[in-house]
């Protein structure tokens, strides 16, 4: 139900009414415009990063394969002492980027330092070939939790611009309607009943 505005029925107000309704119809159609956008851009990422999850799951299973196998193949506490020597140092870097006027994540992963600092004679070749698996796939997982933070961030603009758009389209604009509507009715009926009365006064001043 559209709430009706307290309006004064006189010119100036019509006049001040259809100026803001056509500011309410313009960002009527621009906020449309932002919200279509966006929707199309959140589904065209939304097929984007769900395949690149599927594509990191696939990675990421085939890493876990290789440290299971290299698991079999070594004892605990060997396997626990070379774990502690891998040691490396990983830096992320945080920045902002402007997506259909949503700031959005970004992140830059550095990795330094060796990562196999224990020595090969008591380990397998397994165990180098997931940690170097391991350390490949850390930037693409950082990248698509950047990724998906993107998508959630756009879902509550996209939410938000879409309570913007109705409150306006079935709210504001048919209050501002209404009451020129209103107005311009009462400025006709005063309009008309001033006409009369101009008339009878004529026909007074015609009889004397």
């Amino acid at each position: 139900m559209v709430s009706k505005l307290k309006v004064n029925p006189n010119r100036m107000e019509l006049s001040r009414l259809k100026k803001r309704l056509a500011v309410a119809r313009r960002g009527h159609k621009l906020l449309k415009d932002k919200q279509d956008a966006l929707i199309k851009e959140f589904l065209a990422k939304a097929r984007a990063t769900r395949e690149k999850r599927g594509e990191l799951e696939a990675e990421l299973a085939s890493c876990y394969q290789s440290f299971l196998m290299a698991r079999a193949q070594m004892l605990p506490a060997m396997l626990e002492q070379a774990l502690l020597f891998a040691i490396g140092q990983c830096e992320i870097r945080r920045s902002f980027r402007n997506v259909m006027s949503v700031s959005v994540p970004r992140y830059e992963v550095t990795q330094e330092g060796g990562r196999l600092n224990y020595g090969l004679a008591m380990t397998s070749g397994s165990l180098d070939v997931a940690l170097e698996r391991f350390t490949a796939l850390l930037p693409k997982l950082v990248d698509l939790a950047a990724e998906e933070k993107a998508l959630r961030l756009m879902a509550k603009e996209i939410e938000r611009t879409r309570r913007r758009v109705n409150a306006l389209e079935h709210v504001l604009i048919p209050s501002f309607e209404d009451a020129i509507k209103e107005i311009t009715m009462k400025l006709d009926e005063m309009e008309r009943s001033n006409l009369s009365r101009l008339m009878v006064i004529k026909e007074i001043v015609r009889a004397h």
